[in-house]
């Protein structure tokens, strides 16, 4: 019976540890560890096989490639915030939008497709946002919840929206193409920045005094002006975001090399900037450093605990549970769906992917729809991108959704959290409607791999 639920034990265990604030790298891995060696002392696993952990870990995290972009990607975000060029391209999106009630929000949620699409850093992405745009907007006489809401839920498209960190781990974790699951993920990206544009638009022009337009006298008076801000704003950034992933989706490069390409134009805008100092290298350099360093560290930590579980029967024991609960496939979908939802509550997307992704792709590779996925190969793929979508809940869900914490930390003392509770809930919404609609129409995220393939 001990033998039979040791695996049940390590997710209670591991469940509860997390909630003590230890850091997350030594939780897994310690918790692995520590199973290991109790099964050893019961006679279930012979002790030889500590090198078999050893091994997957140096195999499938210190000699992956792939996982190279990781920090590539992080240094070309924390680059351009640290640099301003992310600074300069919000002033431009706030004179384009001026004279659009709510344009102030729609700015920054645009700033936050583009930060998305240069850096998977949720951190960065909500603390500039919020140093940069909170404050002005609180200025302008926008209602506090949805200021505060719409930098919060715009600062999570990181995760979702190509080139993601999370999408380099989870194509790790299932074994498949890193290119077709930045493809998959593009639509639903834009699906879901869209409905935050759209409910932006619909509630300010319900109510306008929520977000009301910046005056005309600012901003650019000519048109020789306005081009010259947008040439030297608004291209660059997004010429470098068109580079990255033309590179990736036309086949010229691969996500890893792709990721250099990245950190080396995101070097040279920096360069050309004439405020750009030694010190914001060096500055860039070591957050890109302790932040690749922390990733890595939970990686580590989570292919031991992971492949511990494997050894202890884990994988077995969910499949026959979810076998058990005879729904079929659509209510194991739905199930697995929920759990996900569940441990946003709690956890963070690295806890949540590398703890669940491991044991539940067997069960969706196992599961058969009946023609509503058109590209039965792309199943695990579509899978993915419905666990990325669901994930960005993680951010902005109470009690520890992290970009509420990143908001509030930087936020003006005026902004209080009730008001950024209150301003995410239409955001969470939103996030469950697209969720909700990748799941009906498939096409949205398979459409374009299959067409690329």
């Amino acid at each position: 019976m001990i033998i039979e639920i040791l695996p049940l034990l390590m997710f209670l265990v591991l469940a509860a540890l997390l909630f003590t604030g230890f850091p997350v790298a030594f939780v897994l891995g310690g918790v692995g560890l520590a199973f290991w060696l109790l099964a050893v002392a019961l006679g279930i696993e012979n002790p030889l096989s500590f090198f078999l952990v050893v091994g997957r870990i140096f195999g499938g995290v210190v000699n992956n490639l792939t996982l190279v972009a990781i920090p590539m990607f992080i240094f070309m975000g924390t680059l351009l915030e640290k640099s301003g060029v992310a600074r300069d391209l919000l002033s431009a999106l706030q004179v384009l939008t001026r004279r659009i009630p709510g344009g102030l929000a729609l700015s920054v949620t645009l700033i936050g497709v583009v930060m998305a699409a240069t850096t998977g850093i949720i951190g960065a992405s909500v603390v500039m946002m919020t140093v940069l745009a909170l404050p002005v907007m609180i200025d302008r006489g926008y209602d506090k919840a949805l200021a505060s809401g719409t930098i919060a839920a715009s600062g999570t498209l990181g995760i979702l929206v190509p080139p993601s960190i999370m999408l380099v781990v989870m194509a790790d974790l299932l074994s498949t193409s890193v290119g077709g699951l930045f493809m998959a993920a593009l639509l639903p990206g834009l699906l879901l920045s869209t409905l935050y544009l759209l409910w932006i638009i619909a509630r300010t022009a319900i109510s306008p005094q929520l977000a009301p337009a910046l005056p005309k006298s600012e901003g650019p008076r000519s048109l020789l002006a306005l081009s010259g801000l947008m040439i030297r704003s608004f291209l660059p950034p997004v010429l470098l975001i068109a580079l990255v992933l033309g590179s990736i989706f036309g086949g010229y490069a691969t996500p890893t090399e792709a990721s250099g390409i990245g950190a080396a134009g995101a070097l040279v805008l920096a360069l050309l900037r004439k405020n750009f100092r030694w010190k914001t290298f060096l500055e860039s350099l070591d957050q890109s450093t302790l932040t690749s360093a922390m990733l890595f560290g939970i990686f580590v930590g989570a292919t031991a605990f992971s492949y511990v579980f494997a050894l202890l029967g884990g994988h077995d024991l969910i499949i026959g549970f979810v076998d058990s609960l005879d729904v079929g496939p659509w209510g194991i979908l739905f199930v697995l769906m929920a759990i996900v939802f569940f441990l946003g509550f709690f956890f963070d997307w690295i806890e949540i992917t590398l703890i669940v992704l491991p044991v539940f792709a067997p069960v969706i590779k196992a599961l058969d729809f009946a023609g509503h996925v058109p590209f039965p190969e792309l199943t695990i793929t579509w899978f993915a991108v419905l666990v990325a979508v669901n994930l960005q809940t993680s951010f902005l869900t109470p009690p520890f959704g992290f970009a509420l914490f990143y908001l509030k930390g930087v936020a003006p003392g005026s902004v209080r959290i009730q008001h950024i509770y209150k301003g995410v809930i239409p955001f969470i919404i939103l996030q469950i409607l697209a969720l909700g609609a990748v799941m009906a129409w498939p096409d949205i995220a398979l459409w374009l791999p299959s067409r690329m393939q």
